[in-house]
C-alpha cells in the first residue's frame, strides 16, 4: 500500500480505533459505484451514452484547436432482433458482450469505444483520417463476421451495419448534426444490404490540403483489397 492511501486511513485527530474510517471507506466505495455508473454500460463495460456525449464534444473541440481530425464510427448490429427473438434474451446479452470485446480488442489504447444503445456502437477515433478510420471499420466489420457466438452449443454468426465520417477544423456541424451525419451513412449501410461500411466520397475531403502519406498507404491498400484477383 502506498502511503498516499496510508495517509488517508489514518484518524485525522489520531485516534487509535476511529469510528470514521470505516464511514470513510464506505463512502469511497459508493463513490466509486456511481462513477462506474455514470461512466460506463454494465453489460458491455463500455462507456455509455452519456460518457460519449461528453468525450465526442471534447475530441471535436480539440479538432478545432489542433486541425487534426476526428473520425467517429457508428455500428449497429443486423438483424439483432431475430437473435433475442429465436434464442432468447440471455443469447442477445452474449451477442452484445462479444461485439463490445471485438470492438475494444481491434482498436487502438487511446480510441473509444461505446455502447451508444440497445444494439448500436459507437468508436470515436481521435486524430485519425477518413481513409483510416475505414480500414479500421473494414477490420471490425471482418472480425465480427468471423466471430461467432458461442450459446447454448449452437453457434450465432453476427454481422453489422457501419456508417464512418470526419470532423475537420473546417467543418460547421455541431456535436449533433455530426452525429446525425454519420448516422446516413450508417443507415445507408443497412438499406444496400447490411454487413458493410459505408463513408463519404474522399474526393470531397480535402478542398485547402493534400492527402497525406499515411492517407494515400491506407486508400491504395483499401483499393487493393477491392480489386478482383486476375485469373
Amino acid at each position: 500500500m502506498n502511503a498516499k492511501n496510508t495517509d488517508i486511513e489514518k484518524c485525522p485527530v489520531g485516534e487509535q480505533q476511529c469510528q470514521w474510517l470505516q464511514v470513510l471507506s464506505d463512502l469511497k466505495a459508493e463513490n466509486e459505484d456511481l462513477k462506474q455508473l455514470v461512466t460506463y454500460d454494465p453489460l458491455t463495460g463500455l462507456y455509455n451514452y452519456r460518457y460519449f456525449n461528453e468525450i465526442l464534444g471534447s475530441e471535436m473541440q480539440r479538432s478545432n484547436r489542433t486541425g487534426r481530425p476526428t473520425c467517429l464510427v457508428m455500428i449497429d448490429i443486423d438483424h439483432f432482433k431475430s437473435v433475442n427473438d429465436h434464442w432468447g434474451h440471455e443469447a442477445g446479452n452474449l451477442a452484445l458482450k462479444t461485439a463490445a470485446r471485438i470492438f475494444k480488442q481491434e482498436l487502438r489504447q487511446f480510441d473509444i469505444v461505446c455502447r451508444y444503445g440497445g444494439e448500436e456502437f459507437a468508436l470515436i477515433l481521435p486524430q485519425t483520417a477518413l481513409p483510416i478510420a475505414v480500414n479500421v471499420a473494414e477490420r471490425v466489420r471482418l472480425c465480427l463476421e468471423q466471430t461467432p457466438v458461442e450459446f447454448d452449443g449452437n453457434e450465432i454468426r453476427l454481422t453489422a451495419s457501419f456508417g464512418v465520417g470526419i470532423y475537420q477544423q473546417e467543418n460547421d456541424f455541431t456535436q449533433e448534426s455530426f452525429v446525425d451525419f454519420v448516422d446516413q451513412f450508417m443507415y445507408q449501410a443497412k438499406q444496400q444490404g447490411r454487413n458493410q461500411v459505408c463513408h463519404p466520397d474522399y474526393s470531397t475531403l480535402k478542398p485547402r490540403t493534400a492527402v497525406s502519406t499515411d492517407e494515400k498507404s491506407a486508400l491504395f491498400s483499401r483499393r487493393n483489397k477491392a480489386a478482383p484477383k486476375p485469373e
